[in-house]
């Protein structure tokens, strides 16, 4: 099981400081995981300028042009948000059995005990 999934809230926890242009201390949501390189695309942390190539669409209408978008981070560079203190935590897992009788492996923050 992965510690950090699609949807996750995290903190970036190194790089700059946000006062000098930098991303450390902000918060958001995780849009993808790339598990092939450990990087993961946070909302709106690691801005970057693309250019694309103009063309048409089928309606004649103008495309392309410069957008900004996120680009990866390394995974060890963001931490999980502890969901009741608001702050960045550690990820431990903890089994859990249901009356059923079924385990289920589930993901805790360390610094509160919470399930994620």
């Amino acid at each position: 099981m992965a510690k950090i999934k699609k949807g996750d809230l995290v903190e970036v926890i190194t790089g700059g400081k946000q006062e000098k242009g930098g991303y450390r201390g902000k918060q958001g949501h995780v849009l993808a995981v790339i598990k092939e390189t450990n990087k993961v695309i946070v909302e709106g942390v690691n801005m970057v300028t693309k250019h694309n190539r103009v063309g048409q669409t089928e309606r004649g209408g103008k495309t392309g042009g410069i957008e900004k978008q996120e680009s990866p981070i390394h995974i060890s560079n963001v931490a999980l948000v502890d969901p009741s203190t608001k702050k960045p935590s550690k990820v431990g897992f903890k089994i859990t059995t249901s009356k059923d009788g079924e385990t289920k492996k589930v993901r805790v923050a360390k610094t509160s005990g919470k399930e994620i």
